[in-house]
């Protein structure tokens, strides 16, 4: 019987920090699709306008969201926020935390195929919004479709309005969509997962609480050539 116990412990310990490390493995390939998703859509002609992603004081990525997870009660999509470091946003992109995006009424904007999201947090106002323990767009966070490519100069006052500005990008189409009625978090277990420690979003990308991991480096790489500074009129 003691025999079979020890064995026990000894499988479970060999167990355990493979268990770990498929979590951070799981997470450290979130970075890198988000890497991959803004990439992609900075590159498009008709993409988010530079000018736009230069006045950004925070941008979140959610890489892949499916229609499916939204069917069951409690579902989301998983992504990732960076915000401008200093206190009035002005230095280079933070280290990435864990982000959720809970279930909303999007309607046709989701189908079938998998859709990426893109929210650029656009001030301070909507900055705290989305540090606070759980935001709901349209309600605690002034939120609109972004405008894209040239509609950007067209749409001055959809952009002074708005706190965050939202797009969607599915089956090769890009728009700005409205995520009104949905709602962000800080995804507190991903975060752990990542960095070994109990962190929120905030402590992560605005008290600099953490170093970036290597995941990162690709992700904040394609920010910092996109747009290396903050832009604030």
């Amino acid at each position: 019987m003691k025999n079979r116990m020890l064995l026990a412990v000894l499988m479970l310990a060999c167990v355990l920090p493979v268990v770990g490390e498929d979590k951070e493995v799981k997470e450290d390939a979130r970075i890198e699709e988000s890497a991959t998703v803004i990439k992609e859509i900075l590159g498009m002609p008709e993409g988010i306008p530079k000018d736009l992603l230069n006045k950004a004081d925070c941008i979140v990525i959610y890489p892949s969201v499916k229609k499916a997870a939204f069917i069951v009660g409690g579902s989301y999509g998983r992504g990732v926020i960076t915000c401008r470091k200093g206190q009035d946003f002005s230095g280079s992109w933070s280290a990435p935390a864990m982000f959720a995006l809970e279930a909303g009424s999007f309607g046709f904007q989701i189908g079938a195929q998998a859709t990426d999201f893109v929210l650029l947090v656009m001030n301070e106002s909507g900055a705290n919004s989305v540090m606070s323990s759980k935001v709901k767009l349209g309600a605690d966070a002034a939120v609109a479709a972004g405008p894209k490519g040239r509609d950007a100069a067209a749409a001055t006052d959809i952009v002074m309005k708005a706190e965050i500005l939202s797009y969607s990008r599915s089956q090769g189409l890009f728009a700005g969509v409205s995520l009104e009625g949905s709602t962000l978090r800080s995804d507190d277990g991903a975060n752990k997962a990542l960095y070994g420690k109990e962190l929120s979003a905030k402590e992560i990308v605005r008290q600099g609480k953490v170093t970036p991991p290597a995941s990162a480096k690709r992700l904040l790489a394609i920010l910092r050539r996109a747009s290396p500074k903050h832009v604030t009129r």
